[in-house]
């Protein structure tokens, strides 16, 4: 696996499964000309998705013209309760790529423990993939999630997969453990969108640039993850052959990663130290409830994690994106926004279930100025998967 994939979320016309006809000659050219730079550069990995829109059928028309006997291809599908329902999105997917074999499957989205059930029980969607494995059609089977740690966890020690697509990056670090077992396992680590999801690195804001100087936040969030070890892979969602240049820089310093790291790693931790306080990042986490557990199901952990994005490092359409997307998103992105605080749930709800916080007095205060300054508007997951 090469260190860099190419990932086709970013690069296709549409989000939703276009008829051939629908896609223009100006997106397919754009495509091509991405993987065609992709392939010229090393990014033998190319991964995309069943519930990529049209990023299945736009590749598969453009791998012919861009041939690369060293190509690595995966998809994702979806588990289901049905495994003769996930058969058949398998068989799209192949139909759309237009190949009969990929190296690399995952199971796309094992966020909560019902998909886990669906993808291991007897008869399940894993019977599937290693009929289709003894087929030859399907070289090595993992799993994508965005889920819970411990969830997370508990797929990887099923030793049923051989790799885990995951999000973990500078920002977001929770996953920690997941990373830890997965490298107990001997799994291969794919990190999920570190651009895009790892804080909108591809527009990012000011005071972060201000930061991370000398080095633009992406080449820094790349030299994070790669410094690890235990990361195998970072996918790169280029939605034209431009997106790549920052990622290729962050490659060709990874001999120095750990001084470059350490030192921009600093500032950062300096500069949440001013703004927040040593108090409150040593314990905000502490005594809060799950979403499920909260009164209008609002999400505190991650709210309070925009929170302290944008007021330290000043992520304020990262947070935006994010917090719209809570409410909306399904399991995908759990829970609520505050946007039912002082509305539908009042200060003292909240507070009931606030006993254990050492903030439960200031938290409120804080979900209205974060709403303040990054709600009003609403946001669609990109895919309806």
């Amino acid at each position: 696996m090469p260190v860099l994939s190419l990932g086709g979320m970013r690069f296709q016309q549409s989000w939703n499964d276009l008829d051939a006809k629908a896609i223009t000659v100006e997106s397919q050219q754009s495509l091509q000309r991405t993987l065609e730079r992709a392939v010229d550069l090393g990014f033998h990995h190319i991964e995309t998705a069943r519930h990529y829109g049209s990023s299945e059928r736009q590749l598969g028309w453009a791998m012919p013209d861009c041939p690369d006997p060293g190509r690595i291809l995966q998809t994702k599908v979806p588990p289901q309760q049905d495994p003769a329902l996930f058969e058949a999105e398998l068989e799209l997917s192949m139909q759309r790529l237009g190949v009969q074999r990929v190296a690399l499957l995952a199971i796309h989205g094992i966020n909560r423990r019902d998909h886990l059930a669906q993808t291991i029980r007897p008869g399940g969607c894993l019977e599937v993939v290693k009929r289709w494995q003894q087929a030859g059609r399907i070289g090595h089977v993992g799993f994508s999630t965005h889920g819970d740690t411990d969830v997370i966890v508990e797929a990887i020690e099923t030793d049923a997969f051989d790799y885990v697509n995951l999000h973990w990056y500078f920002i977001r670090q929770d996953n920690e453990p997941a990373i830890a077992a997965a490298h107990r396992h001997d799994m291969g680590v794919f990190i999920i969108s570190p651009t895009d999801k790892g804080g909108h690195l591809h527009t990012p804001a000011q005071r972060l640039m201000e930061l991370t100087d000398p080095l633009h936040p992406i080449v820094f969030n790349d030299l994070f993850c790669l410094r690890d070890e235990r990361v195998h892979t970072l996918s790169v969602g280029a939605a034209c052959p431009q997106d790549l240049d920052l990622h290729l820089e962050a490659v060709s310093r990874l001999d120095d990663a750990q001084a470059l790291v350490s030192s921009i790693e600093a500032r950062l931790h300096q500069a949440e130290v001013t703004t927040l306080g040593d108090d409150w990042l040593s314990s905000w986490r502490q005594g809060l409830p799950s979403w499920q557990t909260t009164p209008g199901e609002i999400n505190l952990p991650v709210l309070l994690w925009l929170h302290n994005l944008v007021e330290a490092w000043g992520l304020e359409s990262y947070a935006r994106a994010r917090y719209s997307l809570l409410g909306r998103a399904g399991h995908w992105f759990p829970g609520a926004n505050a946007d039912a605080l002082d509305r539908d749930v009042e200060e003292d709800d909240l507070d009931s279930v606030l006993l254990d916080s050492p903030w439960r007095s200031s938290i409120p205060e804080k979900l209205r100025r974060l709403r303040e300054r990054v709600g009003g508007g609403t946001q669609e997951r990109l895919s309806s998967a």
